[in-house]
């Protein structure tokens, strides 16, 4: 088995304001915690003051407890499962394939979120700024909160 080169799924988060870029998911994330890092598509891994480690999912806008601690996360990591779902490692695989690739300052994102209904596939995907992800999908997330499953919707990044 090839060993896992952590970069190849993950973005490189320094010299960028969190802060500003994380803004509309006050809503959701917790008042104080560490970016420790972020896969592709933006989907962040905090830890939080008890050392936990949990991960936004920028595609359905949940956060969700992974472990309690940064090792019991890095153990669970060794889990080729937890690995792919946590990085998305087939499908960013897919799209270097593809040909779709990141410059600075960018992300994967959905052209249809996957709480919309959206799949997890090459067609359904596309390159946007960081900034322009985590704003236009945490108010979206922030304003579909509560709807009914099969609710239509258009994709906020277009």
């Amino acid at each position: 088995m090839p060993i896992l080169k952590l970069d190849d799924y993950t973005l490189d988060p320094d010299g960028l304001d969190w802060g500003d870029l994380l803004a509309s998911w006050a809503w959701l994330l917790p008042a104080e915690f560490t970016l420790w890092f972020a896969n592709r598509f933006g989907d962040l891994f905090i830890v939080l003051d008890d050392d936990s480690v949990q991960k936004l999912d920028v595609g359905t806008g949940a956060l969700e407890a992974l472990a309690e601690s940064r090792e019991a996360f890095s153990e669970a990591m060794d889990d080729i499962g937890n690995a792919n779902d946590w990085l998305m490692i087939p499908l960013v695989d897919d799209l270097v394939a593809a040909g779709v690739t990141l410059g600075p300052g960018q992300c994967y994102s959905y052209v249809q979120l996957p709480v919309l209904g959206g799949d997890y596939s090459v067609e359904n995907i596309r390159v946007v700024s960081l900034e322009q992800n985590y704003r236009a999908l945490g108010a979206v997330h922030q304003k579909i909160k509560g709807l009914a499953d099969g609710t239509q919707a258009t994709s906020p990044t277009d």
